[in-house]
């Protein structure tokens, strides 16, 4: 097992190097306080006027003036090229969640690699945040207390199948998987639970961040701005 070098007892906020608004900063630190750069995010996060308390990856795109600012000691090189920096700061921190933000907006070969990290890094949960939405991957069986016409879409990242109770269009019957059947655009009509087998992203309104945590049961403040 890879050895934890950040360790919480709350969330973990992970910035990127994409495009990241101050408010989503902001709500993410409210929630997650720890923050972590994944490489040149230490750049993004500085820009926003706040330093990174670790920064973690290969190191081939923090800038020299961010290394300036930032102590040597919370600067951690993980040399190796078989992951990339956002699975490389994952498997480092031990904390009940991850809130990501700033890994979309930008290259879109990145956003797919931090999504297939999203789906692959088992613990900590976490949570991919951008201007509009939030994506986490499914558990097993998840309820949602959602405002009647809020849009649930179902990705999966391979072969998957579920239960559902609250969705417009139910999904009981429909065999999932990426290339041919997706499940985007739902609707909620109320209370919404899933049952579900196989990697399956949730895409939801950002707004819905704070009823997600509470639904997956992970430490957060409910009075932060979303």
């Amino acid at each position: 097992m890879m050895p934890r070098l950040v360790i919480s007892e709350l969330g973990v906020t992970v910035i990127g190097g994409g495009l990241v608004r101050p408010v989503e900063l902001m709500t993410a630190l409210s929630l997650a306080p720890t923050l972590v750069a994944a490489d040149g995010g230490a750049d993004r996060a500085l820009s926003l006027g706040q330093a990174p308390d670790w920064v973690i990856g290969d190191l081939d795109s923090i800038s020299s003036a961010a290394r300036e600012i930032i102590p040597a000691e919370r600067i951690v090189r993980v040399a190796e090229q078989d992951s990339t920096d956002f699975t490389k700061c994952l498997t480092r921190i031990a904390s009940p969640f991850v809130l990501a933000v700033g890994f979309s907006g930008l290259r879109l070969d990145h956003t797919l690699a931090a999504l297939t990290a999203l789906a692959n890094v088992g613990r900590p949960v976490s949570i991919m945040l951008n201007s509009d939405d939030i994506v986490f991957l499914a558990p097993p069986r998840l309820t949602l207390p959602l405002m009647p016409g809020t849009r649930v879409s179902l990705y999966p990242m391979g072969p998957a199948r579920g239960v559902s109770t609250g969705l417009e269009w139910p999904i009981e019957g429909i065999e999932f998987a990426p290339g041919t059947r997706v499940g985007t655009s739902n609707r909620a009509t109320g209370l919404v639970t899933l049952r579900i087998e196989g990697k399956m992203f949730v895409i939801l309104p950002r707004e819905t961040l704070t009823t997600v945590l509470t639904a997956l049961r992970l430490p957060g403040n409910s009075r932060a701005k979303t």
